[in-house]
């Protein structure tokens, strides 16, 4: 039998699916002792089902309206309003007519109601849908909300409604409606509490909004509303609104908009002690759904009713701390210039093989710096290091140093300075002992990641079972010995300490700005930027054979190399695209994500890259500009050392900064290697791995081989011992990792969960100029193509890249760019290390780069003075 009406008592949260997450959600609020519910009843889902079986069409037009974009909304304008107008044109048969009248009687058929919509992917977790359905207040008389019921199930196919589904990968067909009818509040004041501050995310702070009358000239965005917020039982600060309009309720029914009295419109909306009690009761209910809530209240005569409760769905996971003390977390991605989510068995070995403990959040990796923030002598190092590479992080460090009342600092050292006036970092001579300045420790260490890598491939193709993840543990343990060994440390933080004193002497000198810049172009031993000339080289393989050139314009499929041997030129240049992936197929975008597709894995992913350099390079080109580059770096190295000549002991200051530049070109470029070091190894790992699957697939474990992206290393282990695997913990992470998508991870988070943001202190600079971090020299104006992923860029010759992030993957795209602008970045981090290697004028670290700047505008980038202007 057919269920069409359920009270609310009737419901809690585990019957979404039939009365949708709003009524689910107002069900389970009923059931909490202390909280006012008003009386109602829930619609359900089958009433709504049985609607549309009763027009036959609906099938068609959801088919039609499932095979649309985003981007067409003129048919989702033409068929939602088809939908609508069939929905709202069906009879509502005899027995659910009498269900909802039966359910009418029991709460009192005379008396006025809300009837509120309620989708079954409504108010859910991952997607709140909130305002995207009907909602209509004061409905009086069972003709009426009959009637009102029916416009709510229409209110599924609202424009606004489908294309938040299209948006958000919703199946129209597999989401329903439900209706919520309650007893109607007549409220003197009303609005919203967020449980969690929605500016900061701070879990600690409640935010509450409220106006006059029924709220919905708030909701509707026709009214201000006071805004107060709380902390730790005290009201923090207020917001007192000038409110002119509030919604009233009409006698015959309906609602209207009516002036506020003037001597009322500056007015406090709720007194401080009715503040804190709304803040008690959304504490409350946040407790028992476990989330923090987006909360609408009523208040009638000095008592708080609930009308609804949602989680709160844009907030920023908090890495897990071990201790409940307040801490701080700083994003390695953006530092590692990979922001993007990254799945389980990925984070899990990134953090097997960190030098410090990485905590995963919304998945992202973190870092703790508390306790150096908390110490002056290491907080100084820290904050130094950070005002080079990463100025708003370490701005929104300070912000919370200078706060006082968060990181209680250690007595300490009595010269430590301010906050964020910290060292400069280690002074140049320190890893002296360490490399000298003999270059050939370089080829050294890059034999050495090449014999172990090696020998990797080679033992790890006898290891199955537990005993390759022991293996693997093994190897990590070897990788992480070669990281920290001091000479491989001691050659990457020579280099970079070469460059901050090339940089520092030059200004204080010379005057002269990011000197070293110029002078890190062509430098030896820089495997990220000899993989986007070599790219070129590929091209010149494959330019005299236009055979080749048109079957590459062609390729859907990652099989093509097999088949380019049938064409003239097509041995060539199979022979040398496998070279290529010999040497540099390990790598892809997101790289530090072993679960991520390799180019050997996928090598249609540079086709375009090499079609490219077909169409805008001549032969050679690779040699030629590694050559400019290097002639340009001579020639700047000899113009500056002429100029210290002149100055006071200017022989001794000549002698230094030669000293310098040699160290610089000797060891800078080795910056890039441990990472290339680092992904051979995941890509073995790996491929070993991934035959691990193909067994658990065969013995029915697992339904796909790329499930196990989804588990930890050491949970996989674990189904690799057991052969025992719940299906549902596969199917969550996957949705969970569809939510991290969503997400726009913080550079800084706290404990309380507020995201504090930094920001750049400066005056100097033109107006409507988009300000960064400056880090590789000269000025270029060009067209801006904005790409979020490699695989769309359509370059020509003079473009300027703007993106979110690069890593070493986007490398092949930048010989055919004349600049780059990225949102996230630091002074050596990857896009800034290439740019300046390929002398391209650079600009990172620019906040909404991609927003502020649309595709196909011209722009200036100042690489030089850290800036970009918009053109035209």
């Amino acid at each position: 039998m057919r269920t069409y009406v359920l009270g609310l008592q009737e419901v809690d949260r585990t019957k979404a699916k039939v009365v949708g997450g709003k009524g689910a959600n107002l069900g389970e609020l009923s059931r909490i002792e202390g909280i006012r519910v008003p009386a109602g009843f829930c619609v359900t889902t089958e009433a709504f089902q049985r609607i549309l079986g009763e027009a036959p069409s609906i099938g068609g037009l959801l088919d039609r309206l499932s095979s649309l974009e985003v981007e067409d909304r003129d048919g989702i304008r033409e068929l939602s309003g088809e939908l609508r107008r069939i929905i709202e044109g069906t009879a509502i048969p005899e027995d659910l007519r009498e269900a909802l009248t039966q359910g009418l009687s029991r709460l009192g058929a005379d008396d006025a109601y809300a009837v509120r919509s309620s989708a079954t992917a409504e108010d859910l977790p991952g997607a709140s849908f909130a305002g995207q359905q009907d909602t209509y207040l004061n409905v009086i008389g069972t003709q009426a909300i009959l009637e009102h019921v029916r416009r709510c199930w229409a209110s599924l196919f609202t424009e606004r409604a489908v294309t938040y589904r299209i948006q958000h990968g919703f199946d129209h067909r597999k989401v329903h409606m439900a209706v919520v009818v309650q007893k109607m509040v007549f409220a003197q004041a009303a609005g919203i509490v967020f449980t969690a501050d929605p500016v900061t995310s701070n879990r600690k702070v409640s935010s509450i909004e409220a106006g006059f009358g029924l709220g919905e000239a708030l909701v509707a965005g026709l009214a201000s509303a006071d805004r107060y917020k709380v902390r730790d039982g005290r009201v923090i600060e207020k917001a007192i609104a000038k409110k002119k309009v509030a919604t009233r309720a009409l006698e015959e029914g309906g609602t209207e908009e009516r002036a506020i009295e003037t001597e009322r419109q500056e007015g406090q909306v709720l007194t401080d002690a009715q503040i804190l009690r709304l803040e008690r009761l959304g504490r409350q209910i946040e407790g028992h759904f476990g989330h923090p809530q987006d909360i609408e209240w009523c208040l009638v005569e000095d008592e708080l009713h609930i009308v609804q409760s949602r989680p709160i769905t844009t907030l920023y996971p908090i890495p897990e701390a071990r201790d409940r003390g307040n801490h701080v977390y700083v994003s390695v991605g953006h530092q590692q210039m990979m922001t993007d989510p990254m799945k389980p068995l990925g984070l899990s070995v990134h953090q097997l093989i960190a030098g410090r403990t990485m905590l995963a959040a919304g998945g992202r990796l973190f870092v703790d710096p508390t306790k150096e923030l908390a110490s002056p002598a290491s907080r100084d190092v820290l904050l130094g290091v950070l005002g080079r590479s990463e100025p708003l992080i370490k701005d929104a460090l300070v912000t919370i140093l200078e706060r006082g009342d968060f990181i209680e600092p250690l007595p300490g050292d009595p010269t430590a300075s301010r906050p964020g006036q910290g060292k400069q970092g280690p002074a140049p001579g320190r890893f002296d002992a360490q490399v000298g300045d003999d270059p050939a420790i370089v080829a050294d260490l890059i034999a050495r990641s090449q014999a172990e890598v090696e020998e990797l491939k080679r033992d790890i193709r006898t290891k199955t079972g537990t005993a390759l993840f022991d293996f693997i543990l093994e190897d990590i343990q070897r990788l992480s010995k070669f990281l920290f060994d001091p000479r491989n440390m001691g050659v990457i933080m020579a280099g970079m300490n070469a460059l901050s004193w090339i940089n520092d002497k030059m200004m204080a000198w010379l005057g002269e700005k990011n000197a070293a810049d110029m002078l890190s172009q062509s430098v030896s031993n820089n495997i990220t930027s000899e993989m986007g000339l070599e790219l070129l080289a590929v091209a010149d393989v494959i330019r005299p054979y236009p055979d080749v050139v048109a079957y590459l314009q062609n390729v859907k499929h990652d099989g093509f190399l097999d088949e380019l041997v049938e064409l003239d030129g097509g041995r060539e240049a199979r022979d040398a695209i496998r070279a290529y992936l010999h040497k540099y197929g390990m790598r892809c975008a997101g790289e530090i994500d072993l679960t991520r597709a390799r180019w050997s894995e996928k090598p249609t992913t540079l086709v375009p890259l090499i079609l490219s350099n077909v169409k805008n390079f001549e032969p050679h080109a690779g040699e030629r500009r590694f050559e400019q580059g290097r002639q340009e770096a001579l020639q700047r190295a000899r113009a500056l050392l002429d100029r210290l000549r002149q100055l006071p002991d200017g022989e001794q200051k000549a002698s230094e900064a030669q000293r310098m530049i040699d160290r610089l070109r000797n060891f800078i470029g080795y910056r890039e290697y441990p990472k290339y070091g680092i992904v051979n190894r995941y890509f073995v790992y790996k491929q070993a791995l991934l035959q691990e699957a193909e067994r658990l697939v065969q013995a029915n474990v697992i339904h796909d081989v790329e499930d196990i992206y989804y588990l930890t290393f050491d949970e996989l282990r674990e189904v690799v011992r057991t052969h025992r695997l719940d299906d549902q913990i596969v199917s969550q992470r996957k949705a969970e990792h569809e939510l991290h998508k969503k997400l726009t991870p913080p550079r800084v988070i706290t404990s309380d969960g507020e995201i504090v943001s930094g920001a750049y202190k400066r005056a100097d600079l033109p107006p409507g100029a988009i300000v960064g971090l400056p880090v590789s020299s000269g000025v270029v104006e060009g067209r801006a193509r904005v790409l979020s992923d490699m695989a769309d860029a359509d370059l020509e010759a003079g473009d300027i890249l703007v993106t979110t992030f690069t890593d070493p993957s986007w490398t092949p795209l930048f010989v055919a760019i004349k600049g780059l602008v990225t949102e996230v970045g630091g002074l050596m981090t990857h896009g800034a290390v290439i740019a300046r290697e390929y002398g391209l004028p650079a600009v990172v670290c620019v906040e909404n780069a991609t927003k502020l700047i649309r595709d196909g505008q011209r722009i200036r980038v100042h690489g030089t003075d850290g800036y970009v202007e918009i053109l035209t």
